[in-house]
């Protein structure tokens, strides 16, 4: 089956998950990291589970899954070996059309987590449409070292010359070619070793010295925190 790739907005989206177990806490912490309120179904907790409890980072029903506990659910993922409980929840995500993921059994699915691959907000996927997980996993494995730590700051760099250079009102045919410009090869090695001059002067040989930029002072000192905190 080919799926649509899509990414989603799950900000205090309320994503329920369903089971207590190791594969349950792994979906729970990654709903977690991307702003949802998550509400766990499952009669026991694992230890991690527990902590995000206590924690108030979830909300805990201390049941199995009932027809009904899926009304208000933006997304829901079950995690359940239950196969029985895994046909009732699919039925019921169809009826309301709800987003569903059950773990590991994809005729249940409308859709399916890739591997990923996050660097601050840059994220790179990988998907095999379910047909094998373990070449999606290697591949991720071998893009986190492709895409080291560098690229989270390369990001915020362009992030924060994207208003500026949308600002000067040139035709989006000249903003695409500066956008390229901006993309000097060695710019991953400039960030890497933090020589911000380099990074300035390029930037300036790119836009104009009479190009303010402001926003790279704050780049350049959350960038130089960032460094400091790591030692």
């Amino acid at each position: 089956m080919d799926y649509f790739p899509v990414n989603l907005d799950i900000t205090s989206r309320h994503c329920v998950v369903i089971g207590g177990g190791q594969v349950a806490a792994r979906k729970v912490l990654g709903l977690l990291e991307y702003g949802a309120d998550v509400t766990v179904i499952s009669p026991e907790l694992t230890e991690p589970l527990d902590k995000l409890r206590q924690q108030e980072r979830v909300v805990w029903i201390a049941r199995n899954y009932e027809t009904g506990d899926l009304a208000d659910a933006f997304l829901v993922i079950a995690a359940t070996d239950d196969e029985k409980a895994q046909e009732q929840i699919h039925a019921e995500a169809a009826e309301h059309n709800i987003l569903l993921n059950v773990a590991d059994v994809p005729k249940w699915c409308n859709f399916i987590l890739p591997a990923t691959v996050r660097r601050g907000e840059l994220t790179i996927s990988i998907s095999t449409s379910g047909n094998s997980p373990a070449l999606a996993r290697r591949l991720r494995q071998n893009m986190e070292i492709q895409f080291g730590p560098e690229y989270e700051s390369l990001l915020k760099l362009l992030g924060c010359l994207r208003p500026l250079v949308l600002g000067m009102g040139r035709p989006h045919s000249e903003n695409k070619i500066i956008f390229e410009k901006i993309l000097h090869p060695d710019l991953l090695a400039w960030l890497n070793e933090a020589d911000w001059d380099r990074v300035k002067d390029h930037i300036h040989a790119v836009l104009g010295d009479e190009v303010s930029l402001s926003c790279m002072a704050d780049f350049e000192r959350i960038n130089s925190a960032s460094e400091v905190s790591d030692l």
